[in-house]
């Protein structure tokens, strides 16, 4: 059986909107985002904005960096690290995040979100 994906590319915001090496929170219906700009690498990641940890929507203010070569946020309340690529935690918890696709078209951002 062959399952297909449909992903819808929403405008999240321009490239200037989104600190360098840092991140900014979008709101997509009843979905928040956590978008980062990982200027260092030249990298765009989104993640889910809820900390899984306690259920806040904290993660677009966290601090990003690398974990050897995996890039990272980390929660800015409860110091918990999540990959940016896979959404795993890297505390070694069993709790993970939810990541979108995202792309640059000129200076504007998309994130991938899957329909339906």
């Amino acid at each position: 059986m062959i399952v297909t994906t449909t992903i819808n590319w929403l405008f999240a915001c321009h490239v200037s909107d989104v600190p360098e090496n840092g991140g900014v929170c979008v709101k997509f219906e009843n979905e928040q985002v956590a978008l980062f700009h990982f200027t260092r690498r030249n990298e765009w990641f989104a993640t889910q904005n809820e900390c899984p940890h306690r259920r806040q929507m904290v993660l677009s203010r966290g601090m990003i960096g690398a974990q050897g070569e995996e890039p990272k946020v980390a929660c800015p309340f409860h110091k918990k690290t999540f990959s940016l690529k896979t959404g795993e935690c890297l505390n070694g918890d069993e709790c993970a995040i939810k990541t979108f696709p995202v792309k640059l078209v000129g200076e504007k951002v998309f994130i991938g979100m899957e329909a339906g």
